[in-house]
């Protein structure tokens, strides 16, 4: 029966369990021997990739336009009749393979992983798992429908991102002013949603078997090579080698803004005094000019993406009822990355793009594995392929190489780079923190102004470079605004340890640039089939908690920082 298969498109789009369940049946029912072990797994993968596929395009299409009510009961009704049931079909298969005691060539990852996977399974999560999704669709929502006033002009408040940039004071407190004033408007409505989050949380945590949510996460998220209390240590060490440096950049911005204390509204106004970086005007340039750059680090991985302009794989532009944020998602049996962005013509966009390009990246090389399940790593390391990216390119940013910029724009947007990615490690310290005193404190963390008073706790150890001062409602209220605290729960730390990770790539480029995008490549073709330190170590980067590799890194950094700072001076 497999022969039917694949599914074109339209087809695919209107299965539902109905059409699934033969499928799986005869898989459970065929002989599983040494001999049948190969056709058996391809045919799993290849009922597999249909079902993932048919998930992913319609999240695509609700994230796509949040307001259209057709394509998210389509949503409700693959979470609700569908998910379920393919959840428990194919943790049935995992049990087969498991209780047959053959191993597939290269699959060692995937039976440790599977074994998690059978450990954790329990019939009657599986609705309040469907629940839980529809959940955070609803956050999405809620932000997605976000807009304000400006100027006379109706916009999302993700676009009021333009003016925060502005080189006059008053415009960007303004702009910042009027967002914050906006998100407020929902804090009950998130409070409301964040608490029906967190029971639901509790109860599956608690049906599996365990005593707390943190430590259900923790296995779900296959997290076999640390612990929470690396991630803890991880933390410290952030707040010993990174706040110090973080620090340096705020009063840096200080001494040139001329201001006694840096507000929340100049975190991201140019200190270079020249107008902020408006790399693009229309999408079909980034796009365009996107893809120069690609071609600069690699023709293979230029390629690649100009595969995605061509069959329409980017949804880069920011309208009205679009879900916030960006990401990069694949569609399994076309074998082929979708990256979504908000893209309003400033800087960060670009970053976005470049950073999403090498997630897309990652789907392209991994795909010549056999089995759906290899093609997974581990989320830590999915991010080294993003945020290598977002270094790789730098070089290659000028107009001379097809890119955006001039060689003091370059300079500025490496900058503007660097400096982020200094201060974005104290951030993701707040956020990680956070969901460790949720989870260990579920009692507390019920009750939102509890949340509320534990971000700010965390904010003041972590950045307390920024004046907040008066902004009480604001500070506190900033875990609203962290999508993944809402719907991903725990997946947050994996940036932190991939930057890291990323780091050591871009100085390994620095003496041999093919090298490092080999080794780049090389382990992105590894899919999940290696343990995450084995991944890291074919990228040419090691895995570390402690503060050594960090005092390495923040050093190259800031000596970077000190020669780019010569170019625009």
């Amino acid at each position: 029966m497999f022969e039917r298969l694949p599914l074109q498109l339209d087809e695919l789009m209107t299965w539902n369990w109905e059409q699934f369940n033969p499928f799986y049946q005869e898989l459970l029912e065929r002989p599983l021997s040494a001999e049948t072990l190969e056709q058996w797994m391809q045919d799993w993968s290849l009922i597999s990739k249909h079902a993932s596929e048919l998930y992913n395009r319609i999240y695509v299409a609700v994230t796509g336009n949040t307001a259209d009510k057709e394509i998210e009961q389509r949503l409700h009704d693959f979470m609700d009749h569908i998910y379920p049931q393919l959840m428990a079909a194919d943790q049935k298969l995992k049990d087969r393979l498991l209780d047959s005691g053959l191993e597939p060539e290269n699959f060692a990852v995937q039976l440790r992983n599977m074994c998690a996977d059978h450990e954790l399974f329990r019939e009657e999560n599986l609705p309040l798992l469907a629940e839980e999704h529809k959940l955070d669709n609803q956050y999405d929502k809620i932000i997605g429908a976000q807009t304000v006033e400006w100027r006379g002009e109706e916009v999302t408040v993700e676009s009021l991102t333009l003016h925060y940039q502005d080189p006059d004071r008053v415009v960007r407190k303004q702009a910042w002013e009027l967002e914050m004033k906006r998100r407020l408007q929902d804090r009950q409505a998130i409070n409301e949603n964040w608490q029906k989050l967190l029971k639901l949380r509790l109860q599956i945590a608690a049906n599996a078997g365990f005593e707390n949510y943190r430590d259900y996460r923790w296995k779900f998220l296959k997290r076999f090579d640390y612990t929470p209390d690396d991630s803890k240590r991880f933390g410290d060490a952030i707040e010993e080698m990174v706040v110090p440096a973080a620090n340096r950049i705020y009063a840096r911005y200080c001494q040139k803004l001329g201001i006694e204390s840096l507000r929340p509204w100049d975190r991201y106004a140019d200190t270079s005094g020249r107008p902020p970086l408006r790399p693009f005007k229309t999408i079909e340039e980034l796009r365009s000019k996107t893809s120069a750059i690609f071609h600069q680090v690699d023709p293979q991985l230029g390629g690649y993406f100009d595969i995605m302009i061509e069959e329409e794989l980017l949804d880069l532009d920011n309208r009205k009822n679009k879900a916030p944020g960006g990401y990069c998602t694949d569609f399994a049996l076309a074998g082929r990355p979708f990256i979504f962005t908000n893209a309003v013509g400033i800087h960060d966009n670009v970053q976005t793009l470049l950073h999403e390009g090498g997630h897309s990246f990652h789907v392209f090389e991994s795909a010549h594995l056999p089995y759906l399940a290899q093609m997974e790593p581990p989320m830590e390391f999915a991010e080294v392929a993003s945020m290598s990216m977002e270094f790789l390119t730098m070089p290659y940013l000028t107009t001379e190489h097809g890119g955006f910029y001039t060689e003091e724009e370059a300079a500025r947007a490496f900058i503007e780079n660097l400096e982020y990615s200094i201060l974005f490690w104290p951030y993701m310290a707040v956020v990680d923190g956070f969901q460790h005193w949720v989870y260990e404190n579920p009692g507390l963390a019920a009750d939102p102004d509890q949340c509320d008073t534990t971000w700010g706790r965390l904010w003041n150890r972590f950045m307390p470079g920024e004046d907040w001062s008066g902004l009480e409602d604001e500070k506190v209220t900033g875990w609203h605004r962290k999508g993944h605290i809402h719907g991903m729960p725990f997946y947050y730390v994996e940036y932190g340890l991939a930057q890291l990770g990323a780091v050591q790539v871009w100085r390994n480029s620095l003496t041999d640039p093919k090298q490092a995008v080999g080794d780049y490549r090389k382990a992105l073709s590894l899919g999940g089939t290696r343990p995450l330190p084995q991944l890291f170590e074919a990228a040419g980067a090691r895995l570390a908690f402690d503060t050594s590799i960090l005092r390495e890194s923040i050093e190259l950094m800031e000596e970077t920082l000190d020669k780019l700072f010569t170019k625009i001076s």
